[in-house]
């Protein structure tokens, strides 16, 4: 029933969606059956990418190792088509990921096909023409790829009345229904003003805006102005990290009847939408950028850049797209 006549390797998507229903507690054949895949396949998964010390099944750090396990067994494709490697160039020039060009590639080049692993090592390969530039145009453009250690341990919060993310929608958690955010605070050495950034969980559709001090005060206004225009279905819940900027959460419910939830401590996987979104503000707004002398139209404009970026996630769809179409009538 399961089986296929080509083995295909889990992908990142599939590996999000094993750490969600593990959450949910379904059973390996529930599992596989969601994903299309063998049990024996999902149960050799977990048991191999697990982390080593918790034996916790987290999907971004399993990707890291199954992706490493793969590059070493010897298994390393380069692209050796000139028509390909100018397309790749030309893409990641405009900032697009590897995974977009690999979804987008059979499109514009007929019979064109070539996985974004093998993109990532031919940005890394040291013999590649123009390295260094290539890295700077991914989202997280490290000098190495990195694989993530044990995380640390948790610390005993000072947020009062916080509300568990166990206890959460499901709808949240499957991002079956439109108007499920995750919230965050980027920050600077360099300034005391910060960006708050919002991520809606099914559209990945991101508001961005510039606080002058990362205060739960200026927090928890710049969530309420962001949200309160929203039609009520489309402002939900709201998950959190457990920053002190975000103890303000008991009035953002009061005031426009967002629920607010807060994530495990040193668990930025459980708001992986907005980490992930993050990343992609850190390409315009680096670590160490003096965000007290950024304009509200520079975050503008940078908010509406990649909103309008297609995503994988997204069945190559943007942001504003999905969005739009959540909010139709």
């Amino acid at each position: 029933m399961y089986m296929e006549r080509r083995y295909k390797q889990l992908s990142l998507e599939e590996r999000d969606s094993i750490t969600e229903m593990k959450l949910e507690s379904l059973s390996l054949r529930a599992m596989a059956k969601a994903l299309g895949r063998s049990p024996s396949t999902l149960s050799r998964e977990i048991c191999r990418n697990s982390t080593p010390a918790y034996r916790v099944y987290l999907s971004h750090r399993a990707h890291a190792r199954a992706v490493k396990r793969k590059r070493e067994s010897g298994e390393r494709p380069r692209l050796k088509n000139d028509k390909i490697v100018s397309y790749v160039r030309d893409k990641l020039a405009l900032e697009w990921s590897p995974e977009i060009i690999e979804g987008k590639i059979g499109k514009d080049i007929a019979g064109a096909s070539i996985s974004y692993e093998a993109i990532y090592q031919y940005i890394y390969h040291p013999e590649t023409e123009g390295r260094q530039e290539l890295i700077g145009h991914l989202v997280r453009g490290h000098r190495k790829r990195k694989n993530k250690g044990i995380g640390r341990k948790e610390r005993r919060t000072r947020i009062p009345n916080r509300i568990s993310i166990m206890e959460r929608p499901v709808s949240a958690d499957n991002r079956s229904r439109y108007g499920h955010w995750e919230g965050d605070s980027l920050v600077s050495r360099k300034s005391l003003a910060a960006l708050n950034s919002l991520v809606e969980r099914k559209s990945r559709l991101l508001l961005l805006t510039r606080l002058d001090r990362k205060t739960a005060e200026q927090t928890t206004d710049a969530v309420v102005q962001r949200l309160q225009g929203l039609p009520e279905k489309a402002r939900r819940t709201l998950t959190l990290d457990n920053g002190t900027e975000n103890s303000g959460h008991e009035y953002i419910t009061r005031a426009i009847g967002t629920r607010c939830y807060f994530a495990d401590p040193y668990a930025s996987w459980q708001r992986g939408a907005n980490e992930q979104v993050n990343g992609m503000v850190r390409r315009y707004f680096p670590k160490g950028t003096d965000f007290s002398k950024i304009t509200d139209e520079q975050v503008a404009w940078v908010e509406s850049r990649i909103n309008n970026r297609p995503r994988k996630c997204l069945g190559y769809k943007t942001p504003s797209e999905v969005a739009t179409v959540a909010l139709a009538p």
